[in-house]
């Protein structure tokens, strides 16, 4: 299958999914109230409406379409999902309704489809967040750091990295800025041969958000330019940190992991949403004969792994174990590791990853 085909891992408009803590909603009770099945104008929900059956033109329904891919990676299943404007209740995939199974989690897609919301008013879960549909990007007009009312770092985030062992001398060949009028909103800017063409920012308490209507491509995207062999994290920060390390070769997806791996087969490229980062990188990764898959440690962190590698080709991909934190767990991610342990433990962990190839010869469908 040509590369072209790709999928919009959140893309990060792809998925530009923020998930609050559990238990940051209040009460329970009182949040069940306001949303039960409740339209944002004075209409009840149809029963069994579906997403199909939304009335809009068929750049909507792309959207909604879009929607559904996203948060169905999440674990979210919109088996009978609201109409725009509307709320509906699902299963948590995060709880699973605990032990009276019950429909918790409150999902709703705004009036115009620009993204959907959802929530969980379990008192012992609180999973919340938002997915976006992708917007297309105007090449009219050329994205700079002065239209995106960037500025250098404060001294109080250059001391939030350098708690990380991040140092002053990576963050400024990596361009990493702030927002100005905001103390502590880090951006970091996405680049291709040098040209500004989107940006992600983080808060100092892991709020994130994106530029719309940007082209989306992995992160650190010039440094593997011409790598034979490239690192593949989960996060800026985790790529900071291998750069920390001695790798420069190392690019980062923009945006989280799915819930799950995918039980279905690979969607064509025009419709592999969530990873579309990777085709639009396709001549990049092209040129990579080994590629290690450094991502988070968690669940979610593996499942992204096997569809990255999934997409890359299994045969020249790599994926990395981290170092054991305790006799009962490991660390988490590539900061992490370099936090605790120190660069050479972190490169250590790099370069004693796993072959994922599998017994038989398994073609990438990115090449």
């Amino acid at each position: 299958m040509p590369f072209g085909v790709a999928h919009r891992l959140s893309s990060c408009p792809g998925l530009l999914v923020s998930i609050k803590p559990h238990g940051s909603f209040g009460s329970s009770a009182a949040l069940r109230r306001s949303v039960r099945c409740s339209r944002t104008d004075s209409k009840p929900p149809v029963a069994g409406a579906r997403l199909q059956h939304f009335k809009g033109g068929a750049a909507d329904m792309a959207k909604l379409r879009e929607l559904e891919q996203k948060v169905a990676l999440l674990g979210i299943d919109c088996e009978d999902p609201s109409r725009p404007g509307f709320y509906c209740n699902l299963f948590c995939p995060k709880c699973r309704g605990g032990q009276k199974v019950e429909r918790s989690l409150s999902f709703h897609i705004v009036q115009s489809g620009e993204f959907a919301m959802w929530r969980c008013f379990r008192m012992e879960c609180g999973w919340a967040g938002q997915a976006f549909a992708e917007m297309k990007a105007n090449s009219t007009v050329q994205m700079t750091e002065e239209s995106l009312r960037l500025e250098p770092l404060s001294d109080k985030i250059i001391g939030y990295f350098a708690e990380r062992k991040i140092s002053e001398e990576t963050l400024q060949r990596n361009g990493v800025k702030q927002l100005s009028g905001e103390q502590s909103a880090i951006s970091f800017p996405y680049k291709r041969e040098g040209q500004l063409v989107g940006c992600k920012y983080r808060t100092l308490e892991k709020k994130f958000w994106q530029e719309k209507g940007t082209e989306k491509t992995l992160y650190g995207l010039d440094d593997i330019s011409e790598a034979d062999e490239i690192v593949i994290v989960e996060g800026e920060i985790d790529k900071l940190s291998l750069e920390e390390a001695g790798f420069i070769n190392c690019a980062s997806v923009p945006s989280g992991a799915p819930g799950k791996v995918s039980k279905k087969g690979l969607p064509s490229p025009d419709k592999d949403t969530a990873y579309q980062y990777l085709w639009n990188c396709k001549d990049y990764l092209d040129k990579a004969s080994r590629i290690i898959l450094a991502t988070d440690g968690d669940a979610p962190g593996q499942a992204l792994a096997e569809e990255l590698a999934k997409r890359l080709g299994k045969q020249r991909c790599w994926k990395v174990n981290w170092p054991k934190k305790d006799d009962f767990s490991r660390f988490n991610d590539a900061n992490e590791v370099l936090k605790h342990l120190g660069p050479t433990s972190l490169r250590e962990a790099i370069e004693h990853a796993d072959s994922m190839s599998p017994t038989s010869s398994e073609p990438s469908d990115i090449r």
